[in-house]
């Protein structure tokens, strides 16, 4: 049966206020068929969830810490309990293995679990006596109505990045998911409810640019959250700040992977492989290049066609599979429109994707559905101004570019616009060191090939992969959800007496 996904307003599903809204198709990435429909905003109904999130602000806002952390720990045994659910509706609409939805919700758990942790993350600062008879003190609190824009690679994970911390912090949330892959989004809303969230504090718009607009130009608004592509991440950054909000916008990347000739080729090569293919190369973290200082280019490539041949490409529902389909057809055509113009601007294509066998395939090793199948692809001898060294693929195409030292190496990575994660791998621990301290990048992995922080670290970029000087989740989430507030306090003796008109001073 085709399934009809609207928006979630005030605890429970809500048709758009037009009784014909426009609306677009969710596919199954592994069939390409239409299994649903799902209604896009109008500025109506995006007003209508800023309402609801307004109305229950300040019932929220004023919950006891006992209250909120309640919810939150109901909220993660909910999570934890149905996690296999909600895996099953991201794998059905965004095509990634059934293992790897598991694990993005194991990261976004994380970040609910440091949220549990709220009334500890939100404690002030308190001087007693900072002037005869007055004392001085800190407190943080919430900003509002918050709006999350998330995008379809993580369609439970990007959230979870953002709504834990907005939520126990005191705010009210509008998630606005991608159109693509939007049905986790109300999963997780209904287990919102079930945990005993008010009615109001968390809901999800759906659509495009038509719900983004309100959401950056409504008044009611507070600040936007924003994972996707560097020129949107630009665009809502300075739409959003026009308007008086406070935004963090996280674009994208081009993440290098560093080998040194003393490094471990094998763990290199399995790295590699797991970095660049792992959830269709449609990851914000994954490796992109590969930088190989020479004399082991040669080797190290080897490794890796090897590997390569191995990897099962099927279905996301086949517990067999290691690397599932392309999001939609669209996005699939769009990267493999690079293995042709990489060959043209003479890199060389080692491994061609379009060859690789899919699982479930007829006698002539095609594909017996019109899913959206790329396989694992591999260049070699990359240079910079290429295409595929300068855009951001997101796909599973894996470049190599040989360099002859470090530094060469170095500046290579350095020089790049985007600056979201990179690694290095050697056994020289000066080295890594050098690495870590020189490379002018937010993330750095040490023989870890996407290091993306724990929860009680923050997630973020430089140069043109972040917008903003806020990073995700952590102690920047905390900061950035809620606003300082300074408050100096002088209770009189009731023997204190007469007037001062003088300029007062700290004595």
């Amino acid at each position: 049966m085709s399934k009809h996904i609207t928006h979630w307003i005030g605890g429970r599903q809500v048709a758009n206020v037009d009784s014909a809204p426009r609306r677009g198709d969710i596919f199954d990435p592994a069939t390409g068929k239409v299994t649903g429909q799902v209604d896009f905003a109008a500025i109506a109904d995006v007003d209508a969830a800023v309402s609801a999130a307004v109305g229950a602000f300040a019932g929220w806002r004023n919950a006891s810490m006992a209250k909120r952390t309640t919810v939150l720990f109901n909220f993660r045994e909910l999570l934890n309990a149905r996690k296999d659910e909600l895996a099953a509706i991201i794998v059905a609409e965004h095509g990634k293995v059934h293992s790897d939805a598991l694990g993005e919700i194991a990261r976004g758990q994380e970040v609910v679990e440091y949220a549990c942790g709220i009334p500890q993350l939100l404690k002030g600062g308190f001087t007693e006596q900072a002037s005869t008879g007055v004392d001085v003190y800190s407190i943080r609190q919430a900003l509002g109505p918050v709006a999350i824009i998330s995008p379809f690679n993580f369609p439970a994970m990007v959230p979870m990045w953002f709504f834990p911390i907005a939520v126990a912090a005191g705010n009210t949330v509008i998630l606005k998911p991608s159109e693509k892959d939007p049905s986790a989004a109300n999963f997780i809303a209904g287990l919102w409810k079930e945990a005993g969230l008010p009615d109001g504090v968390f809901n999800v718009v759906h659509g495009d640019k038509v719900a983004v607009d309100r959401l950056l130009e409504h008044p009611d608004v507070k600040s936007v959250s924003f994972v996707g592509s560097t020129p949107i991440a630009r665009y809502v950054y300075e739409t959003g700040t026009r308007y008086g909000k406070r935004v963090q916008a996280l674009g994208g990347a081009k993440n290098h992977m560093l080998v040194l000739p003393d490094s471990d080729l094998d763990l290199a090569a399995d790295s590699a492989i797991n970095a660049g293919f792992g959830a269709a190369g449609e990851r914000c973290m994954a490796v992109s290049v590969l930088v190989a200082v020479d004399p082991i280019g040669d080797e190290l490539v080897e490794k890796i066609k090897q590997r390569m041949a191995t990897l099962k490409v099927g279905p996301g529902c086949n517990g067999d599979s290691d690397m599932g389909p392309l999001v939609t057809g669209v996005h699939r055509d769009k990267v493999t429109s690079y293995l042709e113009s990489g060959v043209a601007d003479g890199a060389e294509l080692a491994v061609d994707g379009r060859k690789h066998p899919i699982a479930d395939a007829d006698k002539h090793g095609e594909p017996t559905a019109d899913g959206f199948w790329l396989g694992p692809t591999l260049f070699d001898h990359v240079k910079p101004g290429m295409s595929v060294y300068n855009d951001e693929i997101f796909g599973p195409v894996l470049s190599v570019v040989r360099v002859s030292s470090y530094e060469e190496g170095l500046e290579l990575i350095n020089s790049n616009p985007y600056g979201n994660g990179t690694a290095i791998f050697t056994n020289d621990g000066g080295a890594a060191r050098r690495f870590q301290n020189e490379v002018e990048v937010g993330m750095v992995g040490i023989n870890v090939p996407i290091p993306v922080p724990v929860a009680y670290y923050s997630f973020g970029g430089w140069k043109a992969s972040l917008f903003g000087d806020s990073h995700a989740y952590g102690a920047d989430g905390v900061q950035f959800f809620t606003r300082g507030k300074a408050v100096t306090s002088r209770w009189l003796d009731p023997s204190h007496g007469g007037l001062n008109l003088g300029f007062p001073t700290n004595s």
